[in-house]
């Protein structure tokens, strides 16, 4: 007679079940990140940020990229003057996990000047991203974090088609209001609705 052998719950599954589960990622923090480049894992100049614990290489940026960049700032600073912190390029902390470096944030002034930290959303006014060949990236990725942590306003210039986008309402999900600008109308911005802005100021100018 054949022993027949019972197999309770508790025994363990076959050595081929135990793939089943996919490895889970180990986010890394700000204070790691720092950490890494202050102990020169990362040269200060890299061209790299940290996005839900996972550390961003960035695209470099063209002529168009850097243009709008510059013109964008210049038409911060001749409305707001020392009105508010005008950051190009540098970093803010999200959250625990993602220090990123947008291409321009309006902060509020602080007597340090940001030295000892970089702006929190608390802190953050506005932030915009200009994008050439990394549209998806910063209308979906980007913008799906600075909505999480809860950026009042995120514009987002795309360089190609000419137009701005204007994203507000920030919760979990995203941003619940999106308005698109062209050359010729004008928007303000949700911590100085007083202050109107021509959309073409931040275009290249047309050729006649």
């Amino acid at each position: 007679m054949s022993a027949v052998i019972e197999v309770s719950a508790q025994t363990p599954p076959a050595i081929g079940r135990f793939n089943t589960q996919m490895p889970k990622l180990r986010q890394i923090t700000i204070a790691e990140y720092d950490l890494m480049i202050k102990s020169g894992v990362f040269d200060e100049n890299e061209q790299i940020e940290l996005l839900n614990g996972v550390i961003i290489e960035q695209m470099p940026k063209g002529t168009k990229h850097s243009s709008a960049n510059d013109r964008a700032s210049r038409v911060f600073y001749r409305n707001f003057g020392d009105n508010v912190i005008i950051r190009n390029q540098n970093p803010v902390w999200l959250d625990e996990f993602s220090e990123l470096e947008p291409d321009i944030v309006l902060a509020i002034p602080k007597e340090d000047e940001y030295e000892n930290s970089h702006p929190t959303p608390d802190e953050i006014l506005l932030i915009l991203e200009i994008a050439d060949s990394t549209l998806g990236y910063d209308r979906n990725t980007k913008g799906a974090a600075y909505a999480r942590a809860g950026i009042r306003q995120y514009l987002l210039l795309n360089v190609q088609e000419k137009t701005l986008e204007d994203y507000r309402e920030p919760d979990a999900d995203g941003f619940q209001s999106k308005q698109t600008y062209r050359s010729g109308q004008s928007f303000n911005l949700a911590a100085f609705p007083e202050t109107s802005f021509q959309v073409k100021d931040f275009l290249p100018v047309e050729k006649v």
